[in-house]
């Protein structure tokens, strides 16, 4: 009578304080050069090492440039922020993936295509979107750097135990519609808060239908309607992503974990503390009009009058309008924009490239839009190119820039101008995300494609053969 949470989490307790948190084992630590400078220092400070050093793996992607990464970062606290995890990783003895490396990337795109994000585990990372990971199956979720310093330590980690919910999507998407919009979907249903102090497991048939990339990218977003982590119990598509990555077990291992993963799913009787269900023909192509992801709309749809918010939420309402520089009732379809951003840990991978690239072919891009077209990892990278689709994105008027996050929070030079507005294919929309004063619109590939060839908000639909 477990759910799928309870299998994993269970499994991995050490201990459990009296009406106090869970001291939980920990299978995977990945460090980027944002969240661990302080960690580290507080290792030294103490004279500790880390206890399991094999199991954390570092790489750089927050602050690394998406251009000239053979030359010397020209921003000082970036260039300081890298070199630091480069030292700190090497004087721990710990495996890192520095800018360069043929595994560089963003780490939570870096992660499960080597076979490190295995289903069952728990992996933590000082990083809220680390509840990518939880389409493998696993229990994944964001820390504090003082709890980077406690895993790096003890390889365990001091948590409560969370909620649990299942929010199953059931039926067939429609033509267009993708992952990314069925994760806006829910959370525009469920406001940004609607799934704090729970752990989401997704199911349903239009989950199950997800390709292993789609899975990634709805459960990236899970952190944005305030849930602790979001799953997907693996199944054959997740045992067939897995099979062959460098990391995945080998031989007679990977029968084994072939064989306990099978287990790895809620008991027919599993009682969650919350259901909720969807239907996945409601789901039309999503776009965002405001500064959080909630504020999210289907794509023929109009901004909602101030009348049909909740009255608590109307000043922060009317706020997000204004900053946006759009007024309720308005149509999204036919707005203007300025940039179109492919890429981040929610949209950065081959998958999201592919469609893009599908979508542009034939076209040309439109002159009023700057295209910022950034793969997840070098391996997507490579892949691009021996598949054609850099070919197929340059005669289209579109070129490849290098692995990084890039414009999806600006802490490089990735930065969208005061005043212009991004179609994003990231992960928040806050004011300033893409840079100060930055105007961010969230969506698929599908309709960042079709923004960029039109250069105003298009329904992608209309477009497509």
């Amino acid at each position: 009578m477990k759910t799928l949470f309870d299998k994993i989490w269970d499994a991995h307790v050490v201990s459990t304080v009296e009406d106090g948190p869970t001291q939980l084992y920990i299978d995977r630590l990945y460090c980027h050069e944002v969240t661990s400078p302080q960690a580290f220092s507080g290792m030294r400070d103490r004279g500790l090492k880390c206890f399991r050093p094999e199991k954390i793996f570092c790489m750089p992607d927050h602050n690394i440039p998406t251009l000239n990464q053979d030359k010397e970062i020209v921003d000082p606290i970036s260039r300081n922020q890298v070199a630091a995890l480069d030292k700190n990783a090497k004087d721990f003895g710990l495996n890192y993936f520095g800018m360069g490396h043929k595994k560089n990337g963003i780490i939570h795109v870096v992660g499960p295509e080597n076979g490190l994000t295995l289903p069952g585990m728990t992996i933590v990372c000082g990083d809220s979107h680390t509840s990518t990971h939880g389409a493998m199956g696993a229990i994944a979720f964001g820390i504090g750097t003082s709890e980077v310093e406690m895993v790096m330590a003890s390889q365990c980690v001091l948590q409560s135990r969370p909620k649990t919910m299942r929010i199953t999507v059931d039926g067939k998407l429609n033509k267009g519609v993708t992952a990314k919009d069925i994760a806006l979907y829910i959370i525009a249903k469920m406001t940004t808060g609607g799934a704090t102090g729970y752990f989401v497991e997704y199911a349903g048939e239009a989950v199950k239908d997800l390709t292993m990339e789609g899975r990634l990218t709805l459960c990236n977003l899970s952190i944005e309607m305030g849930a602790r982590g979001g799953m997907i119990a693996p199944d054959e598509k997740t045992i067939e992503y897995i099979k062959g990555r460098e990391y995945a077990p080998k031989g007679e291992a990977w029968d084994k974990a072939v064989e306990y993963w099978k287990t790895l799913k809620s008991d027919s009787d599993a009682v969650f503390d919350k259901e909720i269900t969807f239907k996945a023909e409601d789901i039309e192509p999503m776009i965002t009009y405001g500064t959080n992801p909630g504020m999210g709309l289907g794509i023929t749809s109009n901004i909602p009058t101030i009348e049909s918010v909740p009255e608590a939420g109307r000043i922060s309402y009317a706020k997000s309008l204004e900053y946006m520089g759009f007024k309720a009732g308005d149509s999204m379809l036919g707005k203007k924009i300025d940039y179109v951003f492919l890429g981040s840990c929610t949209n950065g991978r081959i998958e999201d490239f592919r469609e893009f690239a599908s979508f542009v072919k034939g076209k040309k891009k439109a002159a009023n839009v700057v295209a910022w077209l950034v793969p997840g990892s070098w391996a997507v990278d490579q892949q691009i190119r021996e598949e054609g689709l850099d070919k197929i994105l340059n005669e289209a008027g579109f070129e490849l820039r290098q692995p990084g996050c890039s414009a999806c929070l600006a802490m490089n030079e990735d930065k969208v101008p005061a005043g212009k507005y991004s179609v994003s294919t990231s992960n928040r929309n806050f004011e300033g995300r893409q840079g100060p004063g930055a105007r961010t619109l969230l969506a698929s590939p599908l309709v960042a494609a079709a923004a960029a060839i039109t250069g105003e908000i298009t329904d992608p639909r209309v477009l497509m053969a």
